[in-house]
């Protein structure tokens, strides 16, 4: 332990360390980071070859000349190597995925030494995981350990915080429902990591439901009226001109997650150094944030879109539960996908021409009194959207980039510990960062429904 307690005692050096800047979603997170070059003090790229890591700076930073920036090489599989990396910055953002199979050393690492830590994982399993099994040491070292923080699952969180806090007393929300719509002028063409970490999901399914009986339950929200009702396989939302299928992204289980949370911390979570008018102010905002059920849909402005949704989905379902099976999603995504993902990505132009609309349609009751009528339906409806460019290479890096500049400037008023990111960045101005740079928030209606 001696050798670990000196490279504790380093020096920082840096602000932040991009970990895997040269991979599909890391040169964009790099090419982010430039942009705001001059409000960090310090930025390292790292990862396992030197080479490539020139070869991203040099890409992102395009038509500029490079800037100084250290290249640093680490190893997932070297603890010590990570030890040593994570004691010279204040902030990990780590790019390597799957999390579930090169995620965790990292979090040790900076679980040891006090750093914090912020990715772009959608995986359950591997989040849960790393909760249960660091949040309480993190909370000893100083680390604060947030995944989440790209597409997955940032738009759901404050997306859903946003419609929340549109319900004005005495008016209470039951059900908020989210409609993704993936749009392009070009064809729509994913990362293999994420679909590589969805494949792994599936397969790993069990481990996540042997983690959840093998924690105390979680805090349930006290949510206002009935349970909402199971509803079709496949929805006509017609006030947002989408047809839809249930979605079993990480964005439901995220948010629940949030919402436990807030179950037990009904103020949020206060600061490691907080002043009492920051934590007047956090106590005040989640006293306007209502709790309700929560779900995912995937959206097409066709009944075929949907149908090819409901192809892949039984692809990825059955094959992804045997060895072969996992072979041949990950030997030929393309085809399995049905064209929606493959190894090399997205080319540059496909990735500018498209974007993401998110729809909030949230059902709940005009007055609070009304709940308690026997066989009262929800009797309002607010919709919302968040909006903004391509989800993997464009939207999530500039959500990673402001959660960490929030994280390295306001750090008293965040704690320590293992968080899903809408506990933690809720009260702070996260969306107002995002909505300056290019993903917006929007009210568009608030009407009664009929009995």
């Amino acid at each position: 332990m001696q050798d670990n307690e000196e490279v504790v005692a380093k020096t920082i050096t840096y602000d932040l360390i991009i970990l895997g800047a040269s991979g599909f979603t890391g040169k964009y997170v790099v090419k982010e980071a430039l942009k705001f070059h001059n409000s960090l003090k310090s930025i390292a790229l790292a990862g396992r070859n030197p080479t490539k890591l020139t070869q991203t700076l040099q890409w992102a930073s395009q038509p500029h000349p490079p800037p100084p920036i250290p290249i640093l090489t680490f190893d997932t599989s070297d603890p010590q190597s990570l030890l040593s990396l994570c004691s010279q910055t204040k902030l990990i953002l780590n790019c390597v995925g799957p999390f579930r199979l090169y995620g965790e050393p990292v979090v040790a690492a900076c679980v040891e030494t006090g750093c914090d830590y912020l990715d772009i994982c959608g995986e359950p399993e591997f989040m849960e995981r790393v909760e249960a099994k660091y949040g309480e040491k993190a909370v000893e070292t100083g680390s604060l350990v947030i995944s989440a923080c790209g597409f997955d699952s940032i738009p759901a969180e404050l997306g859903l915080i946003f419609n929340s806090r549109q319900w004005v007393p005495p008016a209470v929300p039951n059900r908020v429902e989210a409609y993704l719509s993936l749009e392009s002028q070009k064809r729509i063409v994913g990362n293999f990591g994420t679909f590589e970490s969805a494949v792994l999901g599936i397969a790993n399914a069990d481990k996540l439901q042997e983690l959840r009986r093998s924690r105390p339950r979680r805090a349930r929200p006290v949510i206002p009226g009935p349970s909402p009702p199971k509803g079709p396989l496949i929805e006509h939302q017609k006030k947002i001109g989408l047809w839809a299928v249930k979605l079993p992204s990480a964005d439901s289980i995220v948010v629940r997650r949030t919402l436990a949370a807030l179950t037990e911390n009904p103020v949020g979570l206060p600061g490691v150094n907080e002043s009492a008018e920051h934590s007047e102010k956090r106590g005040a905002f989640w006293s306007t944030v209502k709790p309700a059920h929560f779900g995912v849909k995937i959206g097409s402005k066709s009944l075929l879109g949907v149908f090819r949704f409901i192809t892949v989905g039984m692809f990825m379902g059955l094959l992804g539960r045997t060895a072969f099976g996992r072979w041949l999603l990950l030997k030929f995504p393309s085809i399995f996908s049905l064209g929606w993902f493959r190894k090399k990505g997205p080319s540059d132009d496909e990735v500018r021409s498209a974007s993401f609309k998110m729809w909030f349609v949230g059902c709940g009751f005009s007055n609070n009194s009304l709940v308690s009528e026997a066989n009262m339906k929800p009797d309002m409806e607010i919709i919302t959207r968040v909006m903004g460019p391509e989800i993997g290479y464009l939207t999530t890096p500039i959500i990673l980039l402001q959660c960490a500049l929030i994280l390295l400037s306001q750090r008293d008023n965040l704690p320590n510990g293992v968080f899903p990111p809408g506990i933690v960045f809720g009260p702070t101005d996260l969306q107002e960062r995002l909505q300056e740079n290019g993903i917006s928030f929007d009210v568009i209606s608030k009407s009664s429904l009929s009995a």
